[in-house]
């Protein structure tokens, strides 16, 4: 990505998205982002990209072993779950009282 500006992006940590293409494509199924990656474009979605990691023993993990995580998935194949609507939305902004608001294009519906 360009370094020199910082990319603004309509999804952020907390919001319910659905995946819209990839291996884990559901459009009727939300789900929870647990984190941004603002430089790398990628979010980390709930239950999507799951791989296995092999762990070594260590203090805090006495066994190690493989474990099963959350990998992250490119911001493009996500977007924005309107509960009005009941379905995928795309997202505009405006001020309202000098801050920004993101407004969901198909309901209408301010997004907190």
């Amino acid at each position: 990505m360009n370094k020199r500006f910082k990319p603004k992006f309509n999804i952020k940590k907390g919001d319910t998205v659905v995946v819209i293409a990839g291996e884990d494509k559901d459009l009727k199924k939300p789900r929870k982002v647990l984190e941004v990656l603002i430089d790398e474009a990628r979010v980390v979605v709930e239950g999507v990209n799951i791989v296995t990691k092999h762990t070594k023993p260590n203090a805090q993990n006495t066994k190690g072993g493989i474990v099963k995580i959350e990998a992250p998935i490119h911001i493009s194949n996500v977007m924005l779950w309107d509960a009005k609507a009941g379905s995928a939305t795309k997202i505009k902004r405006s001020r309202e009282n000098g801050k920004l608001i993101r407004i969901s294009k198909k309901s209408g519906e301010v997004i907190k």
